[in-house]
């Protein structure tokens, strides 16, 4: 700068004229003036807020929203604000929101929110939320989020609600977004705190659940229990059937040993025998030859000689015997114990199979449990609720019509009781009027319903159904007509004023006439006339 005025002070010296100077100060000035007030004018956007320039901008925007960056604002038609990108929290306390099958349940949840930085969601929170404060933000954006969670869970079932959480939430994200861009926000996340209900379904389910996991654990139970005795069924079959072939294997040993020791004496037994029969039959021929008695001798040796060897014999044919008996004896004690072991594991696996019966039979009672008896529960909840409710409908119905029928009857016993004191009153005003002549109110009240009692004297006559009457006019013997007669005899017929007040207990007034008693007087007895024949009717 001292440069450029040192350069200005230069040209000036060397005859560029004072007015040169100036002109260039002037400029130099307006320059500076200029990048000031652009500088001032050129907003930046800080990360954390969104910038909104409103006033006149280009296009047929009310506003351009920015994020990141900067922009100029041009003085006097334009103007700026920001709006802050901070998160919102919003607890909403959802109560009594109506499910699919009208089952009210309430969703405490806490909502996470903000205003969105995509372009055209940013416009939207620039034309509907600027100057708003955080609360007044957080009220809105609260009526739309309520709004939208009771139309979502009047789509969803209980069990929906309750089970398929990942549905759920991604219907709120769905259509609670939807309706939060419109006002320039959108839903960083959503946390469902809580899901109730007032009839306590919810409560029902996990009784449900927990019953079938207790069930399902029970019958895993049985199973392990199942397979460890019969592992345990085996083994102990292997080992009394391993310890029994050991047990024969050491009595064959001990038999054949016995056998052959019996058989070894016997041997030897006969040997010495046989050594001393033979020492003796020489001993003898020696002496039957000393004694010269050959031939008896000999003959006495040979009979020694036979009656020894069938002795031998006999006693080798013995020892074979008890040898076989031994034998005979000890393969029947190895089929005892061969049929005893294999009994032991017969019955073994049958209380095997007895256990693997019985916990099938606990498991299938588990499944109809499960299956079948929870859900007769259920079902039986649901219709004791639904009567719980006619029953209650039907008794409000039945509580208006009666409250209804009861006001009517009031009413009806109200206007009779005001008509009838409206009649005592007129009847004491009348008596009153009637003063020392006690005939004038009931005949005035005779007259007031002579009218009723005409009335009701035509009614005698008016449903007689008479198509055609045909009269022979003729004189009678008091010289009237026949006509008159009929007419006056139909008249006659019915009931007569004067009688009808005397039966009432009322004088009728005298303006109205008075009926002559006529005393009867006794008829003689005469023969009976004779009944005229029928005229013929006319022909017409």
């Amino acid at each position: 700068m001292n440069e450029l005025i040192l350069n200005l002070a230069q040209i000036g010296d060397n005859g560029g004229g004072v007015i040169t100077l100036i002109a260039i100060s002037v400029a130099i000035f307006i320059v500076l003036g200029g990048l000031a007030f652009v500088a001032k004018r050129y907003k930046r956007c800080p990360s954390n807020r969104i910038l909104v320039v409103y006033g006149k901008v280009a296009g047929s925007r009310a506003a351009k929203a920015l994020h990141g960056g900067g922009a100029f604002v041009w003085p006097i038609v334009q103007d700026y604000a920001y709006l802050s990108l901070e998160p919102l929290t919003i607890d909403i306390e959802l109560t009594s929101a109506l499910s699919k099958k009208n089952i009210r349940v309430g969703v405490p949840s806490t909502f996470t929110v903000g205003i969105s930085t995509d372009p055209d969601i940013m416009n939207n929170a620039a034309e509907r939320l600027l100057g708003l404060n955080d609360r007044a933000i957080s009220d809105q954006a609260r009526d739309i989020i309520l709004g939208q969670m009771r139309l979502v869970i009047a789509t969803l079932t209980i069990e929906e609600i309750n089970q398929d959480r990942e549905k759920f939430l991604d219907l709120v994200n769905k259509n609670v977004n939807f309706e939060l861009n419109k006002v320039g926000l959108y839903m960083i996340n959503v946390n469902i705190r809580d899901i109730t209900d007032e009839s306590g379904y919810i409560e029902a389910l996990g009784k449900k659940a927990a019953a079938e996991a207790i069930n399902q654990a029970k019958v895993d139970t049985a199973l392990a229990d199942r397979e460890g005795a019969i592992g345990t069924a085996n083994a102990d079959r292997e080992r009394e059937v391993a310890v029994s072939e050991q047990v024969a294997q050491s009595q064959i040993g001990q038999k054949g040993a016995e056998r052959d020791q019996r058989i070894n004496v016997s041997k030897l037994e006969a040997e010495g025998i046989t050594g001393e029969a033979q020492a003796g039959r020489s001993q003898e021929i020696a002496i039957a030859e000393q004694a010269a008695l050959a031939v008896q001798g000999k003959k006495q040796a040979e009979a020694t000689q036979r009656v020894e060897v069938a002795s031998l014999e006999a006693n080798a044919v013995k020892g074979e015997n008890e040898s076989q008996a031994k034998v005979a004896d000890y393969r029947a004690t190895l089929t005892e114990a061969e049929a005893d072991a294999k009994r032991r594991g017969e019955v073994a696996w049958a209380d095997a199979a007895k256990d693997v019966l019985v916990a099938e039979k606990e498991q299938e009672i588990a499944r109809l449990e499960k299956e079948v008896i929870a859900k007769q529960m259920i079902e039986r909840k649901q219709i004791e609720i639904e009567a719980e409710a006619d029953a209650e409908r039907i008794r409000r119905i039945a509580k208006g019509e009666a409250d209804a029928v009861l006001a009517k009857y009031n009413a009806e016993a109200e206007g009779i009781r005001k008509v009838l004191e409206s009649k005592a009153a007129g009847y004491e005003q009348l008596i009153k009027m009637s003063g020392d002549n006690p005939q004038l109110a009931p005949s005035l009240l005779i007259i007031e319903k002579l009218p009723e009692l005409v009335r009701e004297q035509v009614k005698a006559v008016q449903n007689l159904q008479i198509d055609k009457i045909t009269v022979w006019d003729s004189e009678g013997g008091n010289g009237e007509r026949s006509t008159a007669g009929f007419l006056s005899s139909l008249i006659g017929s019915l009931p007569p004023m004067h009688e009808l007040a005397s039966q009432a207990g009322i004088d009728l007034p005298e303006v109205l006439g008075k009926v002559k008693e006529v005393k009867s007087e006794p008829v003689a007895p005469s023969e009976p006339a004779e009944t005229p024949a029928p005229a013929e009717p006319p022909v017409d």
